[in-house]
């Protein structure tokens, strides 16, 4: 099978993951997210790590029947906080809280702390053909003291890349593209594919 005709589908309803996904890998891959395959379902996360809730996710859709698929679960980890949000950074301000609720919450845990060093994790689970692969990457960093710029999406207002000085939502996206926890999970996984594609 040539690259060009290579289809995965992306275990995750977040359009901006998708899109990030899609813009890292480029045109040679296909990728589809759920709702665009016309899965709608909500997937189980209950893992106490990111890669056990990544490869949950991943092995309930392969578990639908789809055999080339794969799922991503990321978060930030500061470690004054102790590693929080972690596992729970998508809900750190509540099962349904937006992403200017987990900022101010997380500005509200660090008042005070001057340590503000922090990371983003992501972690990549793959099914292919019949076999399961993860892969990982991460980016260090600090937390801002107040928000900064309108883009990216999630936390990306408050972290600052090391060897940066603004914040991922301020920095191009090409940068983004290039150094994020997500894209470096995701290049890990292109080579993969090249390689068994």
């Amino acid at each position: 099978m040539s690259n060009s005709a290579l289809s995965l589908l992306f275990a995750t309803n977040n359009q901006h993951k998708i899109i990030e996904v899609r813009e890292i890998l480029g045109d040679q891959w296909t990728i589809t997210g759920l709702r665009e395959s016309g899965l709608n379902t909500e997937l189980p996360e209950t893992g106490n790590t990111l890669e056990a809730n990544a490869v949950e996710k991943a092995t309930f859709i392969k578990d639908m029947g789809i055999r080339a698929c794969f799922a991503e679960d990321s978060g930030l980890e500061v470690d004054a906080l102790d590693g929080a949000p972690g596992v729970h950074t998508a809900r750190y301000a509540g099962p349904k809280a937006t992403a200017q609720e987990n900022n101010r919450k997380l500005l509200d845990a660090l008042q005070g702390i001057h340590n503000r060093t922090a990371r983003f994790r992501a972690v990549i689970a793959l099914w292919w053909q019949g076999e399961l692969h993860t892969f990982e990457g991460s980016v260090e960093g600090h937390i801002s003291e107040q928000t900064e710029g309108e883009q990216g999406f999630g936390y990306d207002p408050l972290f600052i890349p090391l060897g940066y000085e603004h914040t991922f939502a301020v920095l191009p996206g090409s940068v983004k593209a290039s150094i994020s926890h997500r894209a470096k999970a995701v290049q890990q996984l292109a080579e993969f594919l090249r390689a068994k594609a």
